[in-house]
């Protein structure tokens, strides 16, 4: 969720929202496409090397919504929903989550990273790789689940904190596979430049001590804004920008409050863009289980204005 650490409570998953930043290299996914997987489908995927990595979709229909979790975020960030009355509860699975709702009218899928955790607090069955990990490794990944499933492009993608990055990543190496961009609270190369750099060293500090196991996701963000800032420039597509509006600071020790740095980050990135920027949220960082109908809408919108693009 939003970045440095997966604890399976609300307030942890909260504090992981917030930490975490993403790439790939050619136009298309690599590899050889699988056979179309049809209908429901949860389970691990073969994407080469050895590898394998969880994957769940549900409904039909096209674009299919790629669902991107925070760090150390597994797919259950999309099927989940946390009471906002009584956060202390862990989020439970619901039909009014992310994933479901979305594939009432599309097709919709979620998958689960290397390293990361679910709620239930079991880590994930996707073999695990090699940590810290940056941007454009989770797009290459991202790219490679697609294809082994031969879900077809373009896709609208939707990214939540450090899942922001690996979007963005992907999107600037892939895109004729993208058709639209939605960000959740996302992280992104201009928070480099709105914190301080006592703030950003911090951050990254934190982000490097924050696996809760061994194998545990570490993003890698100094590299994954490094990568950002030597790709192609975005593909113009539709996209909406979905910012908190209850103000949360990262862990950033004494560096001072971040939520101004935050909110500027947000603003440059929806500029970039030229998305639809919606900061009327009622939710902290974790808005995709705290405020579940607020991401389904800025999907839905995407969705349909791709549509019409290709109407």
């Amino acid at each position: 969720m939003t970045g440095c650490r997966r604890s399976r409570s609300v307030t942890g998953a909260v504090v992981g929202v917030a930490l975490l930043a993403g790439g790939c290299s050619s136009d298309s996914a690599s590899g050889a496409a699988g056979p179309r997987v049809e209908g429901t489908f949860a389970g691990l995927v073969e994407i080469g090397g050895g590898r394998h990595v969880w994957l769940e979709c549900h409904g039909s229909g096209s674009p299919t919504v790629v669902l991107v979790s925070g760090a150390a975020g597994a797919h259950d960030d999309w099927t989940h929903v946390v009471d906002t009355a009584g956060p202390a509860v862990a989020p439970r699975p619901s039909a009014s989550a992310v994933l479901p709702e979305v594939a009432r009218f599309t097709r919709a899928c979620a998958y689960d990273r290397p390293g990361t955790t679910r709620f239930s607090g079991e880590l994930s069955p996707s073999d695990p790789v090699p940590q810290p990990t940056t941007a454009q490794d989770g797009a290459s990944d991202l790219g490679a689940v697609l294809t082994a499933v031969g879900e077809s492009g373009p896709y609208v993608l939707v990214g939540a904190s450090w899942g922001g990055m690996l979007v963005n990543s992907f999107a600037r190496s892939h895109p004729t596979e993208v058709a639209g961009l939605v960000f959740v609270d996302a992280a992104s190369e201009f928070l480099k430049e709105t914190l301080t750099p006592q703030q950003w060293t911090a951050w990254t500090r934190a982000v490097e001590t924050s696996a809760v196991s061994p194998g545990g996701e570490v993003p890698d963000y100094d590299a994954a804004v490094a990568e950002i800032r030597a790709s192609p420039a975005m593909p113009a597509v539709p996209a909406v920008v979905v910012t908190a509006d209850k103000p949360w600071n990262l862990p950033v020790g004494e560096a001072g409050p971040t939520w101004p740095a935050w909110t500027a980050a947000q603003d440059r990135l929806a500029g970039l863009l030229h998305a639809t920027h919606l900061t009327d949220t009622d939710s902290g960082h974790a808005i995709n289980i705290e405020q579940p109908g607020v991401v389904v809408g800025a999907v839905r919108e995407v969705v349909d204005a791709a549509r019409r693009s290709t109407g």
